[in-house]
């Protein structure tokens, strides 16, 4: 159960990311939008959703 839970966490995450990037006008190549709906891991969904209002690209959403 929580194994599920926190893979739908992610997803939703994840959805949040590319919603907010769209939002804003910023291309989301398809290998980006792959590498952001298979990312698992919470912490760094995270990061780039505190990201998402700042970057002009995603490579500024991938960069350290």
């Amino acid at each position: 159960m929580e194994k599920a839970y926190l893979e739908g966490e992610a997803r939703g995450e994840a959805n949040a990311v590319l919603r907010f990037l769209e939002a804003r006008g910023i291309a989301v190549p398809q290998e980006a939008r792959d590498r952001i709906a298979g990312c698992t891991d919470p912490d760094l969904l995270n990061r780039w959703l505190d990201r998402t209002p700042h970057v002009e690209s995603v490579d500024e959403l991938f960069a350290s």
